[in-house]
């Protein structure tokens, strides 16, 4: 398994809806990308405001899924909810 994550790292004067990002934009882009399963972490203590995990069967479902035309319409809607940059990773699921 691949996991795709998308961090939002504690950012001193940043903005953060974690019910639209809960209700809106993650399923968004379960919709979009049709991962095998999706996980939210909304943090409490630690380097992280919140993160999304995207687990996909391969690299290339993965890269397939984030190549889909919906992607930039999910990129778009990150405004809607925070001023953080996000950090993404690709891992490996072991």
């Amino acid at each position: 398994m691949i996991r795709y994550s998308v961090f939002y790292p504690v950012t001193e004067g940043a903005t953060f809806d974690h019910d639209y990002y809960r209700e809106t934009h993650v399923p968004l882009c379960a919709q979009t990308w049709s991962p095998a399963d999706v996980q939210i972490d909304k943090g409490l203590e630690g380097p992280y405001v919140a993160a999304a995990h995207f687990q996909f069967s391969s690299m290339e479902t993965m890269t397939a899924a984030l190549g889909a035309e919906g992607t930039t319409a999910v990129r778009a809607d990150i405004v809607n909810y925070t001023t953080i940059d996000p950090v993404r990773q690709i891992s490996e699921v072991v």
